[in-house]
Protein backbone atom coordinates (compact mmCIF):
# COMPACT_ATOMS: atom_id res chain seq x y z
CA UNK A 1 0.00 0.00 0.00
CA UNK A 2 2.97 2.30 -0.39
CA UNK A 3 3.80 2.26 3.31
CA UNK A 4 7.28 0.72 3.01
CA UNK A 5 10.24 0.81 0.65
CA UNK A 6 11.85 -2.39 1.94
CA UNK A 7 11.00 -4.23 -1.30
CA UNK A 8 12.66 -1.64 -3.54
CA UNK A 9 16.04 -0.92 -5.07
CA UNK A 10 17.12 2.37 -6.68
CA UNK A 11 17.28 2.61 -10.45
CA UNK A 12 18.25 5.66 -12.48
CA UNK A 13 17.64 9.14 -11.15
CA UNK A 14 15.26 9.18 -8.19
CA UNK A 15 13.39 6.06 -9.28
CA UNK A 16 12.81 2.80 -7.42
CA UNK A 17 11.60 -0.61 -8.59
CA UNK A 18 10.88 -3.91 -6.86
CA UNK A 19 14.13 -5.79 -6.25
CA UNK A 20 12.99 -8.57 -8.62
CA UNK A 21 12.07 -6.13 -11.38
CA UNK A 22 15.12 -3.90 -11.70
CA UNK A 23 17.33 -6.34 -13.66
CA UNK A 24 14.60 -7.40 -16.14
CA UNK A 25 13.89 -3.71 -16.74
CA UNK A 26 17.54 -2.94 -17.45
CA UNK A 27 17.69 -5.87 -19.87
CA UNK A 28 14.56 -4.60 -21.64
CA UNK A 29 15.92 -1.05 -21.71
CA UNK A 30 19.20 -2.25 -23.23
CA UNK A 31 17.34 -4.26 -25.88
CA UNK A 32 15.28 -1.22 -26.85
CA UNK A 33 18.46 0.84 -27.10
CA UNK A 34 19.78 -1.49 -29.82
CA UNK A 35 16.90 -0.18 -31.95
CA UNK A 36 17.68 3.43 -31.04
CA UNK A 37 14.85 3.76 -28.53
CA UNK A 38 15.73 5.65 -25.37
CA UNK A 39 13.35 3.93 -22.93
CA UNK A 40 13.41 5.81 -19.64
CA UNK A 41 11.21 5.77 -16.55
CA UNK A 42 9.21 8.91 -15.82
CA UNK A 43 7.29 7.51 -12.84
CA UNK A 44 8.01 4.45 -10.72
CA UNK A 45 7.36 3.75 -7.03
CA UNK A 46 4.97 6.22 -5.44
CA UNK A 47 4.32 6.05 -1.71
CA UNK A 48 0.96 6.29 0.05
CA UNK A 49 1.38 9.92 1.08
CA UNK A 50 2.27 11.02 -2.46
CA UNK A 51 -0.76 9.22 -3.86
CA UNK A 52 -2.93 10.74 -1.13
CA UNK A 53 -1.69 14.23 -2.04
CA UNK A 54 -2.53 13.68 -5.71
CA UNK A 55 -5.99 12.40 -4.76
CA UNK A 56 -6.85 15.30 -2.46
CA UNK A 57 -5.56 17.92 -4.88
CA UNK A 58 -7.68 16.49 -7.67
CA UNK A 59 -10.73 16.09 -5.43
CA UNK A 60 -10.46 19.72 -4.28
CA UNK A 61 -9.96 21.06 -7.81
CA UNK A 62 -6.34 22.09 -7.26
CA UNK A 63 -5.29 19.66 -10.02
CA UNK A 64 -7.37 19.18 -13.18
CA UNK A 65 -9.73 16.29 -13.88
CA UNK A 66 -10.22 14.86 -17.36
CA UNK A 67 -12.72 12.74 -19.23
CA UNK A 68 -11.72 9.70 -21.25
CA UNK A 69 -11.38 12.03 -24.26
CA UNK A 70 -9.02 14.36 -22.31
CA UNK A 71 -11.64 17.09 -21.95
CA UNK A 72 -11.09 18.99 -18.71
CA UNK A 73 -13.75 18.81 -16.01
CA UNK A 74 -14.46 21.27 -13.21
CA UNK A 75 -14.43 19.60 -9.81
CA UNK A 76 -16.79 22.26 -8.47
CA UNK A 77 -19.49 21.11 -10.92
CA UNK A 78 -19.26 17.40 -10.02
CA UNK A 79 -20.85 15.39 -7.24
CA UNK A 80 -18.56 13.47 -4.89
CA UNK A 81 -19.39 10.25 -6.73
CA UNK A 82 -18.58 11.83 -10.08
CA UNK A 83 -15.28 13.17 -8.74
CA UNK A 84 -14.25 9.75 -7.43
CA UNK A 85 -14.75 8.14 -10.83
CA UNK A 86 -13.18 11.06 -12.71
CA UNK A 87 -10.06 10.80 -10.55
CA UNK A 88 -9.83 7.02 -10.79
CA UNK A 89 -10.03 7.12 -14.56
CA UNK A 90 -6.44 8.43 -14.50
CA UNK A 91 -5.19 8.17 -10.87
CA UNK A 92 -5.48 5.36 -8.32
CA UNK A 93 -6.78 5.47 -4.78
CA UNK A 94 -3.93 5.83 -2.28
CA UNK A 95 -3.11 2.33 -1.08
CA UNK A 96 -4.55 0.79 -4.25
CA UNK A 97 -2.06 2.08 -6.79
CA UNK A 98 0.01 -0.47 -8.68
CA UNK A 99 2.86 2.04 -8.43
CA UNK A 100 3.09 1.18 -4.72
CA UNK A 101 4.19 -2.33 -5.62
CA UNK A 102 7.42 -1.44 -7.40
CA UNK A 103 6.36 -3.72 -10.24
CA UNK A 104 4.68 -1.00 -12.28
CA UNK A 105 6.14 2.13 -13.85
CA UNK A 106 5.64 4.61 -16.69
CA UNK A 107 8.09 4.93 -19.59
CA UNK A 108 8.81 7.36 -22.40
CA UNK A 109 11.33 7.82 -25.20
CA UNK A 110 13.52 10.50 -23.68
CA UNK A 111 15.66 11.20 -26.74
CA UNK A 112 12.66 11.51 -29.05
CA UNK A 113 10.77 13.76 -26.63
CA UNK A 114 13.81 16.04 -26.31
CA UNK A 115 14.45 16.04 -30.05
CA UNK A 116 10.90 17.21 -30.69
CA UNK A 117 11.14 19.76 -27.86
CA UNK A 118 7.97 18.22 -26.52
CA UNK A 119 6.65 18.60 -22.99
CA UNK A 120 5.55 15.13 -21.93
CA UNK A 121 1.96 14.95 -20.68
CA UNK A 122 1.41 11.14 -20.65
CA UNK A 123 -1.55 11.13 -22.99
CA UNK A 124 -2.24 8.39 -25.58
CA UNK A 125 -1.63 10.66 -28.60
CA UNK A 126 2.05 10.90 -27.62
CA UNK A 127 2.35 7.13 -28.16
CA UNK A 128 0.67 6.94 -31.58
CA UNK A 129 0.24 8.66 -34.95
CA UNK A 130 3.62 10.34 -35.13
CA UNK A 131 3.86 11.19 -31.45
CA UNK A 132 7.33 11.27 -29.88
CA UNK A 133 6.83 7.90 -28.18
CA UNK A 134 5.13 6.04 -31.06
CA UNK A 135 8.23 3.99 -31.90
CA UNK A 136 8.64 3.04 -28.24
CA UNK A 137 4.99 2.03 -28.00
CA UNK A 138 5.25 -0.26 -31.01
CA UNK A 139 8.44 -1.80 -29.59
CA UNK A 140 6.75 -2.47 -26.25
CA UNK A 141 3.82 -4.22 -27.91
CA UNK A 142 6.17 -6.47 -29.87
CA UNK A 143 8.95 -7.20 -27.38
CA UNK A 144 8.12 -6.34 -23.75
CA UNK A 145 6.64 -9.76 -23.01
CA UNK A 146 10.01 -11.36 -23.80
CA UNK A 147 11.32 -9.69 -20.63
CA UNK A 148 8.28 -10.48 -18.47
CA UNK A 149 6.49 -7.14 -18.87
CA UNK A 150 3.04 -6.28 -20.16
CA UNK A 151 0.63 -3.36 -20.45
CA UNK A 152 -2.05 -3.83 -17.74
CA UNK A 153 -4.09 -0.94 -19.11
CA UNK A 154 -3.56 -1.58 -22.80
CA UNK A 155 -7.25 -1.01 -23.46
CA UNK A 156 -10.07 0.82 -21.72
CA UNK A 157 -12.45 -1.76 -20.27
CA UNK A 158 -14.54 0.42 -17.98
CA UNK A 159 -11.88 1.17 -15.39
CA UNK A 160 -8.59 3.00 -15.88
CA UNK A 161 -8.15 4.83 -19.18
CA UNK A 162 -5.82 3.32 -21.78
CA UNK A 163 -2.21 3.83 -20.70
CA UNK A 164 0.30 2.78 -23.39
CA UNK A 165 3.11 4.05 -21.13
CA UNK A 166 2.29 1.90 -18.06
CA UNK A 167 4.34 -1.30 -17.85
CA UNK A 168 4.06 -4.04 -15.26
CA UNK A 169 6.28 -7.01 -14.41
CA UNK A 170 3.62 -9.66 -14.71
CA UNK A 171 4.76 -12.48 -12.42
CA UNK A 172 5.54 -10.27 -9.43
CA UNK A 173 2.50 -8.03 -9.90
CA UNK A 174 0.19 -11.04 -10.16
CA UNK A 175 1.57 -12.42 -6.92
CA UNK A 176 1.00 -9.11 -5.13
CA UNK A 177 -2.52 -8.80 -6.53
CA UNK A 178 -3.42 -12.30 -5.37
CA UNK A 179 -2.25 -11.44 -1.85
CA UNK A 180 -4.00 -8.07 -1.68
CA UNK A 181 -6.21 -7.73 1.42
CA UNK A 182 -9.05 -5.25 0.95
CA UNK A 183 -9.69 -5.04 4.71
CA UNK A 184 -6.16 -3.73 5.26
CA UNK A 185 -6.74 -1.04 2.65
CA UNK A 186 -10.05 -0.14 4.33
CA UNK A 187 -8.29 0.31 7.67
CA UNK A 188 -5.56 2.46 6.14
CA UNK A 189 -8.02 4.74 4.35
CA UNK A 190 -10.23 4.95 7.42
CA UNK A 191 -7.29 6.52 9.26
CA UNK A 192 -6.19 8.76 6.38
CA UNK A 193 -7.14 12.38 5.76
CA UNK A 194 -8.65 11.59 2.37
CA UNK A 195 -11.36 13.68 0.73
CA UNK A 196 -14.54 11.77 -0.07
CA UNK A 197 -13.70 9.20 2.61
CA UNK A 198 -17.22 8.16 3.60
CA UNK A 199 -18.32 7.45 0.03
CA UNK A 200 -15.04 5.74 -0.84
CA UNK A 201 -15.26 3.35 2.12
CA UNK A 202 -18.88 2.50 1.30
CA UNK A 203 -17.90 1.14 -2.10
CA UNK A 204 -14.22 0.28 -1.64
CA UNK A 205 -14.26 -3.36 -2.89
CA UNK A 206 -16.10 -2.33 -6.05
CA UNK A 207 -13.76 0.60 -6.73
CA UNK A 208 -10.64 -1.55 -6.37
CA UNK A 209 -12.11 -4.26 -8.58
CA UNK A 210 -13.25 -1.78 -11.23
CA UNK A 211 -10.01 0.17 -11.44
CA UNK A 212 -6.88 -1.38 -9.89
CA UNK A 213 -7.67 -4.97 -10.88
CA UNK A 214 -9.81 -4.44 -13.98
CA UNK A 215 -7.24 -5.26 -16.63
CA UNK A 216 -9.42 -6.60 -19.40
CA UNK A 217 -8.69 -9.69 -21.51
Amino acid sequence: MGLSQAHLVPIGNNHFLHKNVALPFIEMQDAAATQHIDMQICSSFRNFDKQLSIWNRKFSGELPLYTLQNTELLASELSEQEKIHAIMLWSALPGASRHHWGTDFDVYDRASVHAQKHKLALIPSEYENGGPCEKLSKWIIQYASQFGFYLPYANYVGGVAREPWHLSYKSEATSIQEGFVIDELYSQLEQADILGKELILQQLPRLVKQYTFNLGP
